[in-house]
């Protein structure tokens, strides 16, 4: 296993005022999280790993640009075709007593992920997977699944499809530092594009989103380049470590490091929580991380 260190990471702008109320006022009860589901999507490339990032609008506790994810639902305990691991292997790989929990985040993940992206984890049976879903008929389902028009279960009962479970690896879990008013309590999956599949935006919702690669985020992680390619208001002049949350910056780093998908989908990993704490380091209010070491040339300290 990677030695764990210490991380330090900029505290993002629109949680300085949470933060300083904390202290303010004494540590207290933290906000209740919202349970909540998040899939980094791989593919390789010749230049390494790249991964799907979009725009999130508001104040994500996902993040200002962010991996495909978002709240749970209760249509998440709907009954549907079930093919892959069980809910109890998830919820073992999860490290959870809670089957149906465990469930609930796994039909999360792979909801969301279609709504954000249009990529179904879904196909009739184990040795197939649904193609060509980037047409004018997928994009209003995955509308009216946004909308809760409609449930996952009906969209995939109407056309005879079941969840390919199998398609998704267990990450990590990070939560949202308890001073924030706006709290996630977020499983991290990963999964690569089934064949025949593209990602693309939510129409009406999506602002931007694309490709980008691991390791030439995480070597410019000190310049604007992302941030000013999004061309938002809070995306603008701004660095990695403030469009991203913590967890994200590290999950892009291990896929800057990685050797292609397969090593970094094979990659032993133990069930643990992620949470930041607010430090305050050299009179600057900082998150504190325990994390593993960072890549070569990492401007973040460790302690």
């Amino acid at each position: 296993m990677p030695q764990l260190a210490r991380r330090l990471f900029a505290l993002p702008e629109e949680l300085v005022g949470a933060a300083q109320s904390w202290l303010e006022h004494g540590e207290r009860t933290p906000r209740a999280a919202r349970l909540a589901s998040s899939v980094v999507l791989l593919r390789d490339s010749p230049n390494g790993l790249e991964t799907w990032l979009a725009y999130r609008p508001g104040s994500s506790p996902l993040g200002v640009l962010a991996f495909p994810g978002g709240s749970l639902d209760t249509a998440d305990d709907d009954p549907m075709g079930w093919l892959g691991p069980s809910p109890q292997h998830w919820a073992e790989q999860m490290g959870t007593d809670d089957v149906g929990l465990a469930r609930r985040h796994v039909v999360g993940a792979i909801r969301e992920l279609f709504e954000e992206t249009g990529i179904l984890l879904a196909g009739p049976d184990m040795s197939s997977t649904v193609e060509a879903t980037s047409t004018a008929e997928w994009m209003r389902a995955r509308v009216a699944v946004a909308e809760q028009e409609k449930t996952l279960a009906q969209v995939l009962d109407k056309r005879g499809l079941l969840l390919r479970t199998d398609l998704l690896k267990s990450l990590v879990n990070w939560r949202t530092p308890d001073f924030a008013h706006r709290r996630f309590d977020t499983r991290y999956f990963a999964a690569t594009v089934p064949m025949g599949q593209e990602p693309t935006l939510l129409d009406g919702k999506g602002i931007w989103g694309r490709w980008v690669n691991a390791a030439q985020v995480i070597e410019g992680r000190n310049t604007t380049a992302l941030g000013d390619e999004a061309g938002q208001e809070n995306t603008t002049g701004r660095t990695l470590g403030k469009l991203l949350v913590p967890g994200s910056e590290i999950m892009l780093e291990k896929m800057a490091s990685a050797n292609g998908c397969i090593a970094y989908l094979s990659y032993k990993r133990k069930a643990h929580v992620y949470q930041p704490v607010l430090v305050e380091e050299d009179g600057q209010l900082m998150l504190e991380v325990e994390a593993a070491k960072t890549t070569p040339g990492d401007p973040q300290r460790e302690r």
